[in-house]
């Protein structure tokens, strides 16, 4: 499965945050560490959001922009 991810460089290192994850993020000293942390992140985000859907009805709505 694949994300975009915002990556904001600053003078502390690089944050990477997930657009589609509201509240998904990370950081990292260098870019490559950013995109590593941020991995770990979306894995245990899905873990929790899984958590807390368990035992719902889950559907798919199209939605036309």
């Amino acid at each position: 499965m694949k994300y975009k991810i915002a990556l904001k460089h600053s003078e502390e290192g690089f944050s990477a945050s997930v657009p589609g994850l509201p509240g998904c993020w990370s950081q990292g000293s260098t870019e490559e560490e950013a995109i590593a942390n941020i991995r770990d992140a979306i894995r245990e985000y899905l873990i929790v959001r899984d958590e807390i859907l368990h035992g719902s009805i889950i559907r798919e709505v199209d939605v036309a922009i």
